[in-house]
């Protein structure tokens, strides 16, 4: 029996508003777009690898299907994820917008799953505390019983803050052991990885998305 493909109103709501705005085939969009994000690959590198399969789709145009659709599928796809463990293990790592270093945040569980990002202009307790305000309203994340980070001044000062809010329980304990961030150190390098491949981020919102 012959397969038949799903009609775009069948996506979620935001997606098939976005999608009626581009005339591609929606594989094609998909494909270009999941590959951008899970592999080191430049926006030039999907125009070839598009144009050997026949496809004529310009750079350009794939780096708006990126911006316009990764931050609904992110929302889509936090709905159907499963909950976080009780101990973080939260870093930060550098990414260059427009010839100046910002900081990408970042936590995990003990088991390598990704607990929340948030993408800062600073450095500083205000940003960490951001951070920490985001995670714990996430949906699939619960209040942690462990955080461990390094040994950044500004982490003690964002979760005695976020205790002093009842924001956090008065025996979460902050952790500030190199060795026990490893983990999310060592994650740092996907991240790198994926951002090397193109010529740098220009504007603060396409980095951060």
């Amino acid at each position: 029996m012959k397969k038949i493909a799903r009609p775009r109103t069948a996506l979620a709501a935001g997606i098939a508003k976005v999608l009626k705005r581009f005339h591609y085939p929606l594989d094609v969009m998909l494909l270009c777009v999941r590959w951008y994000v899970a592999y080191s690959l430049s926006l030039r590198d999907l125009e070839e690898m598009m144009a050997e399969r026949a496809i004529g789709v310009d750079h350009s145009t794939v780096h708006r299907w990126v911006i316009k659709l990764v931050p609904l599928f992110e929302k889509t796809f936090r709905k159907h994820k499963r909950p976080a463990g009780k101990s973080w293990r939260m870093d930060e790592t550098y990414i260059k917008v427009k010839g100046e270093w910002l900081y990408q945040y970042r936590a995990v569980d003990s088991d390598g799953q990704t607990v929340e990002f948030w993408f800062s202009a600073k450095r500083d307790a205000a940003a960490a505390q951001a951070f920490f305000e985001k995670a714990l309203g996430a949906l699939h994340t619960v209040p942690p019983r462990v955080i461990n980070v390094d040994k950044n001044v500004a982490y003690p000062k964002a979760v005695e803050t976020l205790k002093a809010h009842a924001q956090l329980a008065p025996d979460c304990e902050l952790r500030q052991v190199k060795y026990l961030n490893n983990l999310i150190e060592q994650d740092h390098r996907f991240i790198k990885r994926r951002t090397r491949p193109g010529l740098g981020f220009f504007i603060f919102g396409t980095a951060r998305r």
